[in-house]
């Protein structure tokens, strides 16, 4: 059977058949979408043949740039070797098995054991799931409220967009539900008080942690969730002393930490992990997105033996573990991300983070003095620059000016694709881009940036 309409472009056929994410559906009838091709290094191409710098790895992914032939190599070999296979009741293969045993080795706190699945959401929906599962087991069902900040991004699942913190996640979905605790912010630009230091901002909102833990009493919260870098709630990275006093109140009052590690795993932020940059001490960790560079649907969680103990203690009580994905370690997922990972240690990705890392960081701050920037903020190879109709009040744009959006849509013209969270503009390009790349990059946005000044002011 012909596909219907097979004589119209791609982009009319797709106005015609495709629901897009994170889309506005009536606006995409009317402009379409961009009909991306093929990509190589840090660049994608349209099919007019127009080259794009992707400033955002795709979705913060895509770490060793488009063309990895070793990754197409990997993945080709195991689906001739084994395409599917799964890991339900005591099966298992060499590629899950592989992987598994190298992040355990990999982990930056002892872990005891990897649960895989196929994406950061439902690495998180599991996360939720053990923590329930966990309570019950030691005999504490009250003992499940999770908390999670405002502005947080943990995915959009039921209960992992119940987690985040935006409104868009939330509105006309009925969320979030019951049993999601709600705690600040820690953007020191936005909501500090006024003189009130990056150190003194984090023992306040450790303190009014605390007072929420209190109020709601401590035997029935189980978990805290936190990124690192905070990601699509705009690149937030966390003040001055912010998670050793957060960490002291969980330990308190016996408040699991899970770490979602989903973008900043895997040297975004110049370590291998968001938890080494900052010193947190997870008891449970999601990854994803780098995992396999994008390149394969795949992502695991991490639970260390006071998550594991109990968890298993009840799986023999109740007959199993009744949770599991189809997908969950595919075998070419799986393959792809173990190499993956053998091309970050033997390319010494982290090394190349140092050195190109502060070429990015410098290149955003040297925007700081445009009349359109109020903060710029970042670390590693992921950055943000916040715009403002007032630097010197802070004052945010009206938002039916859209103005990060208009940005962003000025620098898709220029050739890079970046993203707009309100009207904070985030980069994150693929790891493995050079300092030229990161320079012509910079040129792009540049233009971009003065054009919409323009139109802004008008």
């Amino acid at each position: 059977m012909e596909p219907r309409h097979s004589n119209r472009t791609t982009a009319e056929r797709d106005i015609d058949s495709v629901l897009h994410p994170y889309t506005n559906l009536i606006r995409h009838k009317e402009v379409g979408p961009l009909v991306i091709t093929h990509g190589q290094g840090v660049r994608v191409f349209d099919e007019a043949g127009k080259d794009y710098i992707e400033g955002l790895a795709g979705l913060w992914c895509t770490s060793l740039g488009w063309g990895e032939e070793r990754l197409v190599q990997a993945a080709s070999a195991q689906m001739r070797k084994l395409p599917f296979y799964h890991l339900f009741s005591h099966k298992t293969h060499d590629p899950a098995v592989a992987l598994c045993d190298r992040l355990l080795g990999m982990a930056p706190v002892p872990m005891s054991k990897v649960f895989l699945a196929g994406s950061g959401s439902e690495a998180n929906d599991t996360a939720i799931k053990l923590i329930h599962y966990r309570a019950n087991a030691l005999g504490k069902p009250a003992k499940k409220k999770i908390i999670a900040r405002e502005k947080a991004y943990h995915g959009v699942t039921v209960a992992t967009a119940a987690l985040t913190g935006l409104p868009f996640n939330h509105r006309g979905f009925d969320l979030p539900f019951s049993g999601v605790l709600r705690a600040g912010c820690p953007h020191h630009y936005r909501f500090a008080q006024p003189g009130e230091s990056e150190e003194a901002f984090s023992t306040r909102l450790a303190a009014e942690l605390d007072a929420l833990i209190v109020a709601e009493g401590p035997d029935t919260v189980a978990a805290f969730f936190a990124e690192p870098v905070m990601g699509a709630g705009g690149v937030i990275v966390p003040p001055a002393g912010y998670f050793p006093k957060i960490q002291a109140v969980l330990d308190k009052y016996d408040v699991l930490l899970v770490v979602d590690e989903v973008i900043c795993g895997f040297g975004r932020t110049g370590r291998m992990f968001g938890t080494e940059t900052f010193g947190i001490r997870p008891d449970m960790m999601t990854l994803a997105k780098g995992l396999s560079s994008g390149y394969a649907p795949i992502s695991a969680l991490m639970v260390n033996e006071r998550v594991y103990g109990p968890v298993a203690e009840e799986s023999g009580r109740i007959g199993v573990f009744g949770h599991g994905y189809t997908y969950g370690g595919h075998p070419v997922s799986a393959a792809v991300a173990v190499e993956t990972l053998n091309i970050y240690a033997e390319r010494d990705i982290l090394a190349h983070i140092a050195k190109v890392g502060p070429v990015l960081q410098d290149g955003l701050a040297a925007f700081r003095d445009h009349p359109l920037v109020g903060e710029k903020r970042g670390i590693g190879l992921i950055g943000a620059l916040e715009l403002v109709a007032d630097k010197a009040a802070k004052t945010p744009f009206d938002p039916k000016l859209a103005a990060g959006p208009l940005v962003v849509a000025k620098a898709q013209n220029h050739g890079v694709i970046l993203r707009a969270m309100g009207d904070s503009v985030a980069f994150s390009p693929p790891l493995v881009i050079s300092e030229a790349e990161i320079a012509e990059l910079l040129r792009r946005f540049g233009k971009a940036l003065d054009e919409a000044h323009g139109d802004l002011t008008r």
